[in-house]
């Protein structure tokens, strides 16, 4: 019987894993040179983990994997990390609390149950997550990263689209709505309802001036919102350090010129934000997000500890990649072979040899030269014992020994100092 792969799943090919590479290794280094400092949590998280803090919308929290961790005749319900921040909060209370500022990225898989099983049940992201400080620039410098990874990706049509998680309570919060219809209507933001604000605040003139406007709020500058500002300093005190935060925030972005989109009526899928929230697109592909979340590690027993963050998603950016951006030049790889059994023994001492130089090397199999093979280098059954041929410039050499050939392989390369021309030397 054949056994299918799980639904909602995926199987990654050797072109699709070059893809994938091709993004974390973007992602890493443009981290390391930030200051991020790489880290790996659990596949298996405690479920509370994910309930107690009120971390996740309901109806993310309805997707979740969770099963009885048996241990005998007890145990405890687990889940398959959701969610990329939360295990990162959780690690920083168990193992950094108090050490200060901490830069930390990570490339991790997640797991949300769809019911067709047509969409993908297991998710890849790379995150960063910016602990212990709470400023405009440590803001902007997520979404500033965010978008330099994006570029050197050599993506088409990003769009940066900003809301603010703080604005957003602070207006329901004055609507008059008790506790549990503040946080249903949030929910319903995060999850993406841009209709979940229609129709309150009808019977409310004083917000008339401010509430209107900022629902419908979508434009490419700073200037409606320092209006709106000076509008709600009147009337509405309670929204204006959350605007001033707003401000000082597109105000970096325009000076360092970086366009976006303000959409305050959106939102990213999570409770845990109270700040800035940023939603990364391109065209309308959703490739990222992320934004402050303060109460976060307070929420989770940890200290009174501000934090922000953001994650890409490695899926679809991987189906975003263009081929052109992939294509490299003909590398310094060598396709080892021999004619004969006899040299078999010589084709594998070689090829060892050129791997230690810092080539890439293949043994010959019999099957048909790869695409990207500069050199193909026979071991003979006579002397000279070695014929090498250079495909990119159509010429052919033999040799002698094994240092002749590397010698030839770094000339032709043009690099005298490299590891290959040190290991002729010895």
């Amino acid at each position: 019987m054949r056994i299918q792969r799980c639904k909602g799943t995926r199987d990654l090919s050797p072109d699709e894993m070059t893809r994938f590479r091709f993004i974390e290794e973007a992602f890493r280094e443009r981290c390391l040179r930030w200051g991020y400092q790489e880290v790996r949590t659990p596949t298996i998280e405690s479920l509370p983990l994910f309930t107690s803090a009120g971390t996740l919308t309901p109806s993310m929290l309805g997707k979740v994997y969770s099963f009885h961790d048996w241990d005998g005749w007890s145990g405890e319900r687990v889940v398959l990390r959701p969610d990329g921040t939360i295990p990162i909060a959780r690690l920083y209370i168990d193992t950094m609390a108090g050490k200060g500022l901490a830069r930390l990225s990570y490339v991790t898989n997640t797991f949300i149950f769809e019911e067709t099983g047509k969409k993908a049940r297991e998710r890849w992201q790379c995150g960063t997550e910016l602990i212990g400080v709470n400023t405009t620039a440590s803001d902007a410098e997520l979404i500033v990263l965010a978008l330099e990874i994006l570029n050197n990706l050599k993506l088409k049509n990003v769009t940066l689209r900003l809301s603010h998680a703080g604005l957003i309570k602070a207006l329901l919060e004055r609507l008059g709505l008790n506790p549990e219809e503040q946080a249903k209507i949030f929910d319903r933001i995060l999850d993406g309802d841009t209709k979940a604000l229609a129709g309150l605040g009808a019977d409310r003139p004083e917000l008339s001036g401010v509430l209107f406007p900022l629902l419908s709020l979508k434009g490419h500058s700073s200037g409606f919102l320092k209006n709106l500002k000076a509008i709600s300093a009147r009337n509405l005190p309670e929204f204006e350090p959350y605007l001033k935060n707003f401000i000082n925030i597109v105000d970096i972005l325009e000076n360092l010129g970086y366009k976006y989109q303000i959409d305050i009526a959106s939102g990213a899928g999570f409770e845990y934000y109270t700040g800035i929230i940023f939603q990364l697109y391109s065209g309308r592909e959703k490739i990222g997000g992320g934004g402050r979340y303060d109460a976060l590690i307070p929420a989770m027993g940890g200290d009174d500890v501000p934090a922000s963050g953001f994650a890409l998603y490695i899926d679809r950016l991987m189906d975003l990649i263009e081929p052109a951006t992939l294509r490299q030049p003909v590398g310094q790889s060598v396709l080892v072979g021999s004619e004969d059994d006899v040299g078999i023994n010589e084709a594998f001492s070689i090829a060892s040899r050129l791997r230690d130089a810092g080539y890439t090397v293949e043994i010959d199999l019999g099957n048909r030269e790869p695409a990207d093979t500069r050199w193909l280098l026979s071991i003979q059954g006579k002397s000279p014992k070695y014929r090498l041929r250079d495909t990119v410039e159509s010429s052919q050499t033999e040799a002698q020994t094994a240092d002749e050939i590397l010698a030839i392989i770094e000339e032709k390369s043009g690099n005298q100092d490299s590891p290959a021309q040190r290991a002729t030397s010895k």
